[in-house]
This record gives structure tokens, sequence and C-alpha cells, in this order.
């Protein structure tokens, strides 16, 4: 297990730095009242014109059917140890928007919101949140009944308790902790564009 000390550059709350993705989790269900609190999070979330176009399928409680059905759409690479986090889920957006039936460019920026939302409340609770880009897109469409002409599959995530590293496959259990962060300066620049640097 590597463990990378995570030091601010500036003053930020730490709850921005005790926030990272372990692929160890404990199998124990979540309590209703954590499931309703994460959505809950999720619900709160900005969007643009308040459209809240995310939208979720998920699986809750290790080898009950719903929570199997979610997982199988995962690549092998994350089912290997996402297998043992309670809620796995898929987080959609919706295409276009609900009132004009244009398309909205802005859902996947508006997605992220409720993801990090439901990050951040996964740690108050004592969990932790994994979000993954590995999945079969096509099999969320299928599996999981969803419209494809009027959602985008854009991340599959997984929720748990920390569990013990050791049950993790021995490929990942060097890697799983805490990764560092670019400097703020290296995507920040000030009224226009630079390259140099």
């Amino acid at each position: 297990m590597t463990a990378t000390p995570r030091t601010p550059d500036a003053d930020v709350h730490p709850m921005f730095l005790d926030r990272w993705s372990p692929r160890a989790f404990r199998p124990e269900p979540l309590t209703d009242a954590q499931l309703a609190s994460l959505f809950e999070a999720m619900r709160w979330a900005p969007s643009s014109y308040n459209e809240q176009p995310w939208m979720v399928v998920y699986g809750h409680g290790p080898g009950t059917e719903d929570h199997k059905r979610v997982l199988g759409c995962l690549v092998s690479f994350n089912q290997s140890w996402a297998h043992n986090a309670p809620l796995v889920m898929i987080l959609f957006g919706r295409r276009r928007f609900a009132a004009s039936g244009k398309a909205n460019r802005h859902a996947g920026f508006d997605c992220g919101s409720a993801w990090m939302s439901l990050a951040l409340q996964a740690r108050v609770l004592g969990l932790y949140a994994h979000a993954m880009a590995g999945f079969d897109e096509a099999k969320t469409y299928t599996d999981l009944g969803v419209p494809e002409p009027d959602f985008e599959a854009m991340a599959a995530i997984a929720v748990g308790a920390p569990g013990d590293p050791e049950s993790l496959p021995d490929s990942l259990r060097a890697r799983e902790g805490a990764s560092a962060r670019v400097p703020a300066a290296s995507f920040l620049h000030r009224g226009r564009f630079s390259s140099a640097g």
C-alpha cells in the first residue's frame, strides 16, 4: 500500500484532501439513511438552468440481482475489486433539455457536480466513493434498460466503507493509497491561454 502525503499549497478545507478513490471496500450493505443521504446530496448539486440532468441506476448489496446486473456493466478489471463495494451505480446524463428539447452540452459538467456532491457526502458519512471510466457503455443501455437516445452513460461509481487492502488482487494492493496532484499553476492562465512553461 502506498500513501502519498497530501499537502495543500493554499488554505483549503481538509475534506478535499481527505477524499480519494480506494478500491478496497467492506461488503456490508449501507443503511437506508446512508443511501438517502448520498442521493440527497446529488439532488442539491448545481446544474445549468436547474435541469438536474443526472440519472442513476444502482445496485445495492453484493450478491443481489440488481448489484450483479450493474456490476456486470463494468470491465473485468474493475469487477475484480468493485464486487465488494455494497453500492455500485451507473451515472447517466440526459442528452436534451426537458423543456426545449435542445441538446444539453452542459450535461456532462452538471453530472460531474452531482458526482462530486456524492463523493464528498460519502466522506461525511465515513464512506468512500470511487468513480470509474472502465465500463461497457453498450451494456449499460441493454442490460439496465436505459434508452440510449435519451441518456448518455457518464461514469460507473462504487461506494462503501473502507476495507482491508489485503482483500485486493496482488496487482492492486501496492497501488492502494491517496494520490498526489499537479500544482494549480499548471492549469491556470490569467487573461489569456499561454502554452509557455
